[in-house]
């Protein structure tokens, strides 16, 4: 007999409502802040640019790390491959921490903002995913 990672000797109790409404808003909200940055790597209008030109990339590149975020994104959204899409946002952030740091800017407004956006990733998968969940949590 096979038994998965997640078998137990007693299964955990289903996400609440209220718990699951949570991680559904903490996970809307970070969807919303990627997706309007996704409109303006898109949009690439000439201040996005100078931005990237600025953190020392190619200006031609911001259509690209627009696409390459948007398909994260909807990796991130899908339920059954929500977790692969947390881990792909969770490298892309991870990216643009370690650009601001190269780049000296300030610690808690830009270093550590996709930080703050990774936690609401995680926290909002966390609330509402019962398999997630399980792998953190100790039994009783």
């Amino acid at each position: 007999m096979v038994t998965s990672v997640f078998a137990s000797e007693r299964p955990m109790e289903p996400v609440s409502t209220k718990t699951a409404w949570t991680g559904r808003i903490l996970s809307g909200l970070a969807v919303a802040f990627l997706l309007f940055d996704v409109a303006i790597k898109l949009m690439a209008p000439p201040e996005v640019l100078s931005a990237h030109e600025t953190l020392g990339f190619p200006p031609e590149l911001a259509r690209s790390l627009g696409t390459l975020l948007l398909a994260c994104v909807v990796t991130y959204v899908i339920p059954r491959t929500s977790f692969l899409g947390a881990v792909l946002l969770t490298g892309y952030l991870g990216g643009a921490v370690a650009t601001h740091v190269r780049v000296g800017n300030p610690l808690f407004s830009h270093v550590l903002f996709p930080v703050y956006v990774a936690a609401f990733i995680w926290g909002g998968l966390f609330l509402r995913d019962t398999r997630l969940r399980e792998l953190f949590l100790p039994r009783r």
